[in-house]
């Protein structure tokens, strides 16, 4: 019997940031952002438009997420020490859950301005909307580019690359939007461009939201059915019963796993250990793993003693199974 913890000796880990070159992107991106949205927001004022008020607004949480996701990387990268035993990983999905709520925060905002211009829709200078949001077309495309030259599996790159693409898409709605104004003098297309706007960011803020809750509270990644992998384990030949099995993310591609692995009795634990280790890795790419082996008990079968049978041991070690307990057929049937 014994207890087996693989870290993935040999496999690539994907922790979701690379560090320097995720940086240089991030500071190319919010350079452009900050210089811009400064313009914007005198040119906004002087043509009374909401929908460019809103993309300078929207355009500093831009530069807000990016400021965060630079500041998560530099606390992510720092090594596990004292009692924060993964490090600071983590702070690249809160900054991620900030991002998310923030953009649902100047949803709500924007909603209200919208309707309330659609009711009473005021001047709108038309040309000078159109002109500004042709150059924040541009500005954004060379943004949304770089950073997506970065790591976007990092759910907190990810987080700031939704917030400039929400902008790029809002900048067409304005540009159109311009245009409609400054050629029919319909003033409410400046609102629907804004509600247009608010749309993209309630979509990317709950997706932000829901993934980084998700982390937070350990469920398991997605894409991974835990029931339907701990029927993969008692699958592997030698192995009689699965249970405590938990299975969660650390940080944006960084998924652990832990178990405790019951074997048949007089079954080698440390080769059993191994074949597991790399069916989660060659099957679902579960590299950090922790992994409590011990033997089933063995007791004589109802046709004889010379037909045993395995029956499962989870209230010899455990007072109370976490969750579903896995066992193979013979297990079941006997039990």
């Amino acid at each position: 019997m014994g207890r087996g913890s693989e870290h993935g000796d040999g496999h690539a880990h994907g922790h979701g940031i690379s560090g320097s070159a995720d940086r240089r992107w991030l500071m190319v991106a919010l350079a452009l952002i900050v210089g811009f949205m400064s313009i914007e927001v005198v040119v906004g004022i002087m043509a009374n438009s909401l929908a460019l008020i809103s993309d300078a607004a929207h355009m500093l949480t831009d530069a807000v997420a990016i400021v965060l996701a630079l500041v998560a990387i530099r606390f992510a990268a720092r090594p596990a020490s004292g009692k924060y035993t993964y490090g600071f990983k983590r702070a690249e999905i809160l900054s991620a859950l900030v991002n998310g709520a923030t953009l649902l925060l100047l949803a709500a905002w924007l909603l209200y301005e919208a309707i309330r211009r659609l009711l009473e829709p005021p001047e709108v200078t038309g040309g000078l909307v159109l002109v500004t949001a042709l150059a924040g077309v541009a500005v954004n495309v060379v943004a949304t580019v770089a950073i997506s030259r970065a790591n976007r599996s990092s759910l907190n790159v990810e987080g700031a690359f939704q917030h400039v693409l929400n902008d790029l898409y809002g900048f067409i709605a304005t540009a159109v939007a311009g245009a409609v104004v400054m050629t029919t003098g319909f003033a409410r297309a400046d609102a629907i461009a804004t509600l247009i706007v608010v749309a993209l960011m309630v979509k990317a803020g709950y997706g932000l939201v829901r993934e980084s809750t998700r982390i937070f509270l350990e469920a398991a990644p997605a894409g991974i059915d835990p029931d339907e992998l701990g029927g993969h384990l008692v699958d592997v030949e030698g192995v009689d019963e699965v249970h405590d099995l938990h299975v969660w993310q650390i940080t944006s591609g960084d998924i652990a796993l832990s178990a405790h692995v019951l074997v048949q009795p007089g079954a080698d634990c440390h080769g059993l250990r191994q074949r597991v280790e790399r069916l989660l890795a060659d099957d679902y790419a579960i590299t950090h793993t922790t992994l409590q082996v011990d033997h089933s008990r063995a007791v004589a079968g109802s046709a004889g003693a010379d037909l045993r049978r395995r029956l499962p041991v989870v209230s010899q070690h455990c007072a109370e199974a976490h969750g579903l307990v896995h066992r193979d057929q013979l297990v079941n049937v006997a039990g």
